[in-house]
Formats: C-alpha cells, structure tokens, sequence
C-alpha cells in the first residue's frame, strides 16, 4: 500500500495512531467499569482522528493517485455536526452523575444523520446509478464545502455554550452541597473545556485567514495543533477517572472513585419534613443549623454535606440549602469554611496547637488540602494565611514595645 512519509504526514500519521490507542483504552475502560463518560470520550477521539485523516492522506499523496483519490472523497471524514453533541454528552455524563441518555437527545444528532445520509446519496448516485462522477466533477471533496464548515463551526460554539452552561450549573449545586466542593470542582472537567475553547479558538482563526478548508497545503499547521490538543485531552482524560457526586435533578448515590455520600432521603421518609421552607421557620432552623455546625463542631468533618446535616435534623437537605441561602445570605461551601477559617485563627491567637504546622492546624479545623485552606481564607479575611498572621506578628511585637516604653 502506497504511502508517502514525508514531514507532514509522518507527524499527522503518529497523532492518529497514539489516539487511536487512547480511544480504545477509554473504550475498555468505560465497558469495564460501566463509566459513560468514557464511551464519550473514546466516541469524541474517534471522531476527532477522523477529522484529521484526510489531511494525513493528502500529505501521503492518497488524494493524488487512483484508486486511493476516488475512494477518499466519497467518505465522510469530518463530521463536523456530530462532534459537538458529543461533546455536550461527555461532560453531560462527566458532571451528573444521574445523567441517562434519554429518546429525545437523538434529535441533537439530526444534523450529523442528514449529512450521513446526503454522503450516501452522493456515493449511490455517482458509483451506482450514474456509474460517473456527476456530484464530485469538479474534483473537490465535499467535506471541505464553505457552508459545511460554517455549520460546523456554528454548532461547535452552540455547544460550547451548552457545555460551559452544565459546568456553571454543576459547581453551583456542589458548592451548594458540599463542604469540600473544592475538590469535588473537577480540574478536568475545567481543562477539557479550556482545551475546547483553544479548539474553537484556532479554528476560527484559521477560518478567517484561509477559507479555502480544501488547501492541504495551508492547513498543516492548524491539525498540528488540533491533533497536539487532542493527545493532551486523551491522555489527561484518561488518567481523570473520577466521577460525580452531584445530581442535577434527583439525588442519588455515587459509584465513583470519590468517598461515597450518602445523597438521597432515605426511602422511609415518613418521619422527614418535606422541602417546603415557611418564612416564619427561618430563624428556627438558622438556630437549629448553627448549634449543630458550631457547638457540636460539625465544621470539623472534611466532607460535610447538607445531605448529612438533614439527616442529623431530620429534614429535607433542600431546606438546609435555602435556610443558609436566606439567612446567611451564602453557598454552604462558604458558610462551613467561615467557621473553619474562625478555628485557625482562634487556635492561632490562643497558641493553641503550637505542635502543628499552620497546614497541620487546617487540615484538623476540616480543610482537605493547602490549596482549599488558603482560597477560603483569603475569601474570608482578604489576605492570604501568610500575610494575615504576619501582620498579627508584627502588631504583637509593637505592642510589646509600647508596654516596654511606657515602663517608669
């Protein structure tokens, strides 16, 4: 088989064969272990070395030379309308971790279906019925058409916006769930979408400058960088394998990597206050909540929820949630990390644990790691650890001068 190995194509040519293993192994991984985030994810680089290989064969000289170029055109290689659903799908089922591929979410797929079926027409109509090259005389490869790659790109944007707007609401309802949503805040879930947005970036780019889609020749360096931007989302997908606490429309348990919370009511909930929160209960269960945060040190638990705060009151979590919303004026995330923030420097002022680093001293008030302990604090305060507790030193020693002073 005919293959020019040349400097394009030999780059182009070990993108598509690295990714193509990354795809399997996502593939493996997602059957094995029942995660569908990864069946997306290994969907997603296929597709995405689809996109490519074109132009990988171009640069070999496939399109240049019979059999090769009357095969080539008549495939589908870009599906420009597919990959962005595909993209909302994956951090659909990244983020919620209740997420069900339902009947009507195929209706997202109509478009990439009618460019299937219009690339069939064309095949059927040119190699079968006219036995001639009537739709593609003119010798250029449909996939390259301006109006398909200005559709594809518009679809691309639509989704992006699709998908930031499920990250948006994902942190929101952790933050508003979880003491240590910090960690739950998927770093991942962030760089995907940042290595997206370069994506969309450096199309439109080069979009601008060029819009001849079919010049193999000045394209190269615009699939250098997508296919560079997809190992990156291979790989790092693949070493991210933890999944979702959070539910976007019912609570429920997670099965993932991460410590499981219990997320539901339990089943006998005849004894459990619904979600409807009175006005009048406000002060009531503002009292209630703050006992059971401050006096019993609930602060202290890593992993507080307000899943476990309505089962120690016997309530419904939503009405922990819109209590401290109302009344606090504050996500559950900030209003836990306040008391943890007040511990430290209580601890600290009081010499308290002076066996204990400042880390140390964190780590014990409920802070899960350094990064959480010094965004919270410098949230709460306005400075960060370092600079708060050295002015605190500084204004010790000048108060032990002034006494020294004032001395007869």
């Amino acid at each position: 088989m005919y293959f020019e190995f040349n400097d394009k194509s030999s780059i182009l040519f070990l993108f598509f064969v690295h990714e193509g293993i990354f795809s399997f192994l996502h593939l493996i991984k997602g059957i094995r272990n029942d995660h569908k985030p990864s069946l997306w994810l290994s969907f997603f680089i296929a597709l995405s070395i689809l996109y490519i290989t074109p132009f990988m064969l171009g640069y070999a000289n496939w399109y240049a030379r019979n059999p090769y170029r009357d095969i080539l055109f008549y495939i589908p290689f870009q599906q420009l309308l597919l990959i962005p659903p595909v993209i909302y799908f994956y951090l659909s089922s990244l983020l919620d971790s209740t997420f069900k591929f339902r009947k009507d979410h195929y209706l997202h797929f109509l478009p990439a279906m009618v460019y299937l079926i219009y690339s069939l027409i064309i095949f059927i109509t040119d190699k079968i019925i006219l036995q001639e090259s009537f739709f593609y005389e003119d010798g250029r490869d449909k996939d390259f058409l301006f109006e398909y790659q200005a559709a594809g790109f518009i679809s691309l944007l639509i989704y992006l916006v699709l998908s930031l707007k499920i990250y948006k609401r994902y942190r929101a309802i952790t933050f508003n769930s979880f003491s240590h949503a910090e960690s739950l805040s998927f770093r991942w879930a962030k760089h995907f979408l940042t290595a997206l947005l370069v994506l969309v970036i450096l199309r439109g780019l080069f979009f601008i400058l060029n819009l001849e889609w079919d010049a193999f020749g000045k394209k190269f360096w615009y699939y250098f960088l997508f296919g560079s931007v997809l190992y990156y989302v291979s790989v790092a997908g693949y070493l991210s394998s933890i999944r979702s606490l959070t539910a976007f429309e019912k609570n429920d348990r997670s099965k993932g990597d991460l410590p499981l919370v219990e997320l539901r009511v339990p089943e006998d909930n005849s004894n459990v206050a619904d979600d409807s929160l009175v006005p009048e209960d406000l002060g009531f269960w503002k009292q209630k909540i703050e006992k059971l945060i401050v006096e019993e040190g609930y602060f202290q638990n890593p992993e507080l929820s307000v899943f476990e705060l309505a089962q120690q009151l016997n309530t419904h979590p939503k009405k922990i949630s819109q209590t401290i919303n109302l009344a606090f004026e504050m996500n559950f995330n900030d209003y836990i990390n306040q008391f943890r923030v007040k511990a430290i420097i209580e601890k600290i002022e009081s010499k308290k644990d002076l066996n204990l680093t400042l880390l140390g001293i964190a780590l014990k008030s409920g802070f899960n790691s350094k990064s959480t302990f010094n965004r919270a604090f410098k949230r709460y305060t306005g400075v960060s650890p370092k600079e708060y507790f050295g002015r605190n030193e500084e204004k010790e020693v000048s108060n032990q001068d002034l006494k020294r002073d004032s001395k007869p």
